[in-house]
């Protein structure tokens, strides 16, 4: 391993993070269990960074995967495409947009970007809102709407961003107001900003900020966002990258728990539903997928081999119910947590819905991020045999909880207990 670890720092790049103090290769897996090259066994409450969806080395995926590689593994998006036009339709058939369009990409970060560009030639506009403490991808205009100075490495960008409140619902200026309040005051807050602006062209917003440690608003703030946002014709982009498929428990979209104004003009996805396959993509209503007036193509967006494994995974978790077990799993994991934490000083939140759970920790009797504190939980956590990741917006101090959606309750009651003792070992 330590002959791995030198190679990769001879050829890869010094800003490439890698978890852990001694890092580790993970070889193979299989359910919710991983292990690495020194034999070791781990429980996987953090998949990839939530993209092993529903299982490792899940069988009808993995012969779905196989049976086309037998066939055929691209073409591009030259030729028509069966497995590409099979998976746009159900993903049309379960996005919520009328009308819908699908375009493929290879990953979160070029579905947010071709988002941006379907935004902003619609509207004209290279101006777009953003939320504090949000990510939104690593590519040059993604970076550029980050609210997140971590992950944000330069502020040279071809858009003008502006950023709002409201993703963070226990930190910042309105944090001590109740939830109505709260979302009465990001309103008043996101309309002085257009009152000096001329109209941008999107918001874009996570519904559950991933990076940011798995934070959220109110419910129904996206909602009284839109209402706002339609007086000016800014047109809406939800990032569920990572909170799309059923994640969260109580909805298949993020963007449902603020639906009372309808569904988001554009939608991006991507991580979970290739089950470890390099898949994202935009789903959009045609009026906009189609404004654009140049040739356009994806070389690698919507390959044969990367959309039977999407297809075999969206069947699968749709036809287990996923969703509803990420409700039922995860309602009984972040209650066990919720008692551990109310006896450890040092963690200041337990959040998030269904297998989407963030654990903020701090410096004992402060309201101070504790970065240290984070870094040393995800080591013990290691050592006990699970893994987790982590997260955060002005310091990394947030524990996230991400496990397959077939996670058991056995094995919640597992990872939980790990858990519980890595917490205990840093406290």
């Amino acid at each position: 391993m330590n002959d791995l670890y030198s190679r990769h720092r001879q050829v890869l790049p010094d800003w490439l993070a890698l978890y852990y103090d001694e890092p580790i290769e993970i070889t193979h897996g299989e359910g919710r269990h991983v292990w690495d090259s020194a034999g070791n066994k781990y429980l996987d409450f953090f998949g990839g960074i939530l993209t092993t969806m529903t299982a490792h080395a899940l069988p009808e995926v993995t012969k779905a995967v196989a049976e086309q590689a037998g066939r055929i593994v691209h073409s591009s998006t030259l030729y028509l495409n069966r497995p590409m036009v099979e998976l746009a339709e159900r993903i049309a058939q379960v996005s919520g947009i009328p009308d819908a369009r699908v375009f493929f990409t290879t990953s979160g970060t070029e579905a947010n970007d071709t988002a941006l560009l379907l935004a902003t030639a619609h509207r004209r506009s290279n101006t777009v809102l953003a939320m504090r403490n949000s990510y939104h991808g690593r590519s040059f205009s993604t970076v550029g709407i980050t609210g997140n100075r971590s992950w944000s490495p330069t502020s040279l960008s071809p858009l003008q961003t502006l950023y709002v409140h409201g993703g963070v619902r226990t930190r910042g200026p309105f944090a001590e107001l109740d939830d109505r309040a709260f979302i009465d005051a990001c309103v008043a807050d996101l309309k002085d900003v257009l009152g000096h602006i001329r109209p941008p062209a999107a918001l874009i917003a996570e519904p559950v900020q991933g990076v940011g440690g798995f934070t959220s608003p109110p419910d129904g703030l996206y909602a009284a966002f839109r209402e706002v946002l339609e007086e000016h014709g800014i047109l809406w982009i939800a990032d569920e990258v990572q909170t799309g498929w059923g994640r969260t428990g109580e909805h298949f979209w993020g963007w449902q728990a603020h639906a009372r104004s309808g569904p988001p003009d554009l939608v991006t996805f991507a991580k979970g539903i290739g089950n470890g396959a390099s898949i994202g993509g935009v789903i959009a209503r045609a009026e906009i997928m189609n404004c654009l007036d140049a040739n356009s193509i994806s070389t690698f967006g919507g390959t044969q081999l990367t959309m039977a494994a999407g297809l075999a995974n969206l069947n699968y978790l749709l036809e287990h119910d996923l969703q509803g077990n990420a409700r039922r799993v995860g309602g009984l994991l972040i209650e066990r947590l919720r008692a551990v934490a109310a006896q450890l000083p040092g963690v200041r939140e337990v959040r998030g819905r269904g297998l989407m759970l963030g654990v903020e920790l701090v410096r004992p009797g402060t309201d101070e991020a504790d970065p240290r504190a984070a870094s040393a939980v995800l080591e013990a956590a290691r050592e006990g045999g699970l893994l987790i990741g982590k997260g955060g917006g002005h310091n990394t101090s947030a524990l996230r909880i991400a496990p397959p959606l077939s996670l058991t309750v056995a094995e919640a009651e597992e990872g939980a207990a790990i858990l519980e003792r890595a917490l205990r070992t840093t406290y």
